[in-house]
């Protein structure tokens, strides 16, 4: 498997291409969102506009790691992110990422996105297995994992404290078969 060849992925809605420099300070404004910040991670105080800008020009330098801007088709414009990583090469696995920006959402883009990189994680890269973790309560997230194929395999209880609450991490899964089953229906 080769995660070194960045390709662009195109759907009707979205052009999934590879990370620039350039590109930091639009994910800067993306990742300061307030339902980034709920749903992902709390911004730490090591990152600057400086640190992601150095992020975002080395992403197409790693080998074992696939991270692709997600931008709208008709205008252009970077709205998020698509990622596989945790390669792990026995397993044929990986576990997948995404966040979509405030102008990215609502129009399907994330769920046409997180099709485009499955699909190319399986046709594509051979991948027999893609995971993903969730907060419970990121309920349109869920929405858009299950609409893929993901399914649930298990729940840690009450395993982050986030906006003065315990939540639940939801832990999916979409194996190579499934997605095979799926996607011969779909076309």
């Amino acid at each position: 498997m080769d995660f070194s060849v960045k390709p662009v992925l195109t759907g009707e809605r979205v052009v999934l291409r590879p990370f620039t420099a350039d590109d930091a300070t639009t994910m800067w404004e993306i990742i300061g969102d307030p339902e980034v910040v709920r749903y992902t991670f709390e911004p730490s105080t090591d990152l600057t506009p400086e640190r992601l800008r150095a992020w975002y020009g080395s992403r197409s330098e790693q080998p074992d790691r696939l991270d692709l801007a997600v931008t709208d088709r008709a205008s252009g414009e970077l709205v998020g992110e698509v990622v596989l990583h945790d390669w792990d090469p026995q397993a044929r696995s990986c576990t997948f990422r995404t966040l979509i920006g405030p102008r990215g959402r609502g129009r399907g883009l994330g769920t046409e996105a997180t099709r485009l990189i499955v699909g190319h994680g399986f046709e594509q890269l051979g991948l027999h297995r893609i995971q993903l973790e969730a907060y419970g309560h990121n309920h349109r997230a869920l929405r858009v994992y299950e609409k893929v194929g993901f399914v649930v395999e298990g729940v840690r209880r009450e395993a982050a404290f986030r906006d003065g609450a315990w939540v639940d991490e939801v832990l999916m899964a979409l194996l190579d078969r499934e997605w095979a089953a799926l996607s011969s229906t779909v076309r």
